[in-house]
């Protein structure tokens, strides 16, 4: 790839913070922005000022329960900030590619007859997160007729690694399996509903195919942004409790058990490969190791 100037919305986010990593020493420049998403004519002098090649559009409020709890903080957010950055870009005169990230979510119950989940798939959001990223793609999509710039939609499943917040599954089993290594709790995992399969993609892969459809993706066009590999979420746990090699029981904790209504989930990755030349190279095992090592790293030295 030439190297490019790529700017980032929600530059303090998981992802945002892992691409800043991820391409540090190598040639590309990153700026990771701070800025309100819902500033447009700060937006727009800060563009002027970067003058990017890339924009990774990753600012979102993400959290499920949190859209329940504040559909209108959701939607200001997720659609009125993708129209504010789209307006940002048209009068900065950007004229590179722009990557908006969507979610797998968008999909909503989908059929087991209908997996693996293709970008065809009928989008019925069954959240107000969900619902917020398909009017923001939505929006893209008709912009990207007639704007001066390409635009590219990603619809992201499940990713992990290191810097997780402790909201999704895996790092919150990895931050009790530290605990109880460290002798700081009984030998007995705490968890939900892990009866469920998902499409999980190492966050350094998922940076990977961003850029990736930044550089190679169609106009217009959506990408499935997945491992396509359908996973347990209890076999999944069940590797990390044997990679502490410790004796550890699961038990079902009422507080964070939701039963999931989706209760298979598998994406197809298949045009992201064929367009882009991706492919997703972390193991599922060197991802749980991560995860695990980011949270003894995280609780050193804390009571």
């Amino acid at each position: 790839m030439t190297p490019k100037r790529v700017f980032l919305t929600g530059g303090a986010g998981f992802v945002a913070t892992r691409m800043v990593e991820h391409l540090a020493g190598s040639a590309w420049q990153t700026h990771a922005s701070s800025t309100d998403i819902l500033d447009g004519e700060a937006l727009q002098a800060e563009l002027r000022q970067c003058q990017p090649d890339i924009v990774l559009h990753l600012a979102a409020q993400s959290h499920v329960p949190t859209s329940f709890r504040e559909p209108e903080l959701t939607a200001r957010v997720n659609f009125d900030g993708t129209r504010s950055l789209l307006t940002a870009l048209d009068q900065s005169g950007f004229a590179g590619a722009l990557v908006f990230v969507g979610s797998g979510d968008m999909y909503g119950l989908v059929p087991e007859a209908s997996l693996p989940i293709r970008e065809t798939q009928t989008l019925r959001p069954r959240n107000p997160y969900a619902a917020s990223k398909v009017a923001a793609e939505a929006w893209c999509m008709q912009h990207s007729l007639h704007c001066q710039y390409r635009i590219v939609m990603a619809r992201a499943f499940n990713h992990i690694g290191r810097g997780q917040s402790a909201q999704f599954v895996l790092p919150a089993m990895a931050e009790q399996l530290v605990a109880i290594e460290r002798g700081q709790r009984p030998p007995v995992l705490e968890a939900g509903d892990l009866d469920v399969t998902r499409d999980f993609t190492n966050v350094s892969d998922v940076l990977d195919a961003y850029l990736a459809l930044a550089e190679k993706g169609a106009g217009g066009e959506v990408y499935n942004v997945c491992s396509g590999v359908e996973y347990r979420v209890r076999d999944l746990v069940e590797q990390m409790i044997a990679l502490t090699g410790l004796p550890v029981a699961i038990t079902h904790d009422p507080a964070r058990f939701r039963r999931a209504e989706q209760a298979r989930v598998v994406g197809d990755n298949r045009k992201l490969c064929a367009d882009t030349g991706w492919a997703p190279r972390v193991s599922m095992a060197d991802s749980l190791r991560e995860i695990l090592d980011d949270w003894r790293a995280r609780t050193k030295g804390l009571p």
